[in-house]
């Protein structure tokens, strides 16, 4: 089952979708919100369901992606881990920092804020340039309600639905953060959300292990960009992530949890560009660093206004699974 929302208030409006994206049915008769069903989550799938068989019948709305919200467009909860070690370890070497080993048994996780997303097909306006605008292509899972304390096997029950997020960062406001000790804030803006949420069905045996098994593309002004395997080198899978974050504190339902930027590495070594014969990168920072490890400083410049960015997923076909995030970055004149 796949499920949007459309741009209708603060919360937008619910709606199931075709399989191949390309037509909806209103979701009123089950639940007027995303949040909404995920709040009673056990009444409304059924009913959503049937509005997803209904669809797949025939008949439907032509759906437009450019018309939708991020699924939910405000969260209670949005929490987003760095699964892949590999690339934690190449940004942290580009600032100088070392990696501990706990890193690799104990997931990093910040809290993001999650009143603001801006819709997958919305601009990134930001103010300065000279902060370093980065992208973060990713893999997101929400939850229903998670009980504090919860295992990681168990956790994974609790996984109702899977996105795909942007997850912008402004990689010259982050060293000064850090350094005060107290995490992120300035440095993460509003993230985006791609533009349908499905079930973990939905990907048959591309979703085991808590993992989804498929390349994620990322495309810096339409030239391919990154195409890293999300299922490789995953060294914390969702089960564990959700575990982590529900480890002192119940996660509500439509807790929003991510993967960090996917990353993969080349034979043991850190991946190489696509036009290089790797599988690229889910962000620039990745780039810069394997640039100033081989040639002693970064030469790939970090976004500027104009620059376009454009992350999704396809199925085996080559058929989109979770449309397609496309944003072009702004300036903000406040």
């Amino acid at each position: 089952m796949k499920l949007a929302s459309l741009k209708d208030g603060r919360d937008g409006r619910l709606v199931v979708v075709s399989n191949d994206l390309t037509r909806y049915a209103s979701a009123a008769n089950a639940a007027a919100t995303l949040q909404t069903a995920l709040d009673d989550w056990e009444n409304a799938r059924p009913a959503l369901e049937v509005i997803s068989k209904e669809l797949a019948a025939g008949g439907g709305i032509q759906f437009d992606q450019s018309a939708c919200a991020s699924p939910l467009p405000r969260a209670y909860q949005w929490a987003d881990g760095s699964a892949y070690v590999n690339h934690v370890e190449l940004v942290r070497k580009a600032r100088g920092a070392e990696l501990p080993e706990s890193f690799w048994t104990d997931p990093l996780m910040y809290q993001g804020g999650s009143d603001s997303f801006i819709g997958p097909r919305d601009d990134i306006p930001l103010a300065d340039e000279a902060w370093g605008i980065d992208f973060e292509a990713e893999v997101t899972v929400i939850t229903d309600d998670v009980p504090m304390g919860v295992s990681a096997e168990d956790a994974i029950k609790h996984i109702k639905l899977i996105m795909l997020v942007n997850d912008v960062s402004l990689r010259g406001l982050i060293p000064g953060e850090l350094a005060k000790g107290f995490g992120f804030f300035q440095s993460k803006p509003s993230s985006a959300f791609s533009p349908v949420a499905i079930t973990p069905d939905e990907l048959g045996a591309s979703w085991r292990d808590a993992k989804v098994h498929l390349p994620l593309l990322s495309f810096l002004n339409d030239s391919a960009f990154g195409k890293p395997e999300a299922g490789i080198d995953m060294t914390f899978d969702f089960g564990q992530l959700i575990a982590h974050a529900a480890k002192s504190r119940p996660l509500g339902a439509g807790a929003i949890i991510g993967s960090g930027t996917v990353s993969n590495l080349l034979d043991g070594s850190p991946g190489k560009a696509i036009d290089d014969g790797g599988v690229g990168y889910s962000c620039i920072a990745e780039l810069r660093t394997i640039e100033t490890i081989l040639d002693g400083k970064p030469s790939t410049p970090f976004m500027k206004f104009g620059d376009r960015i454009r992350i999704e997923m396809n199925d085996d076909n080559g058929k989109s699974i979770f449309g397609t995030i496309d944003q072009v970055v702004t300036k903000y004149e406040g």
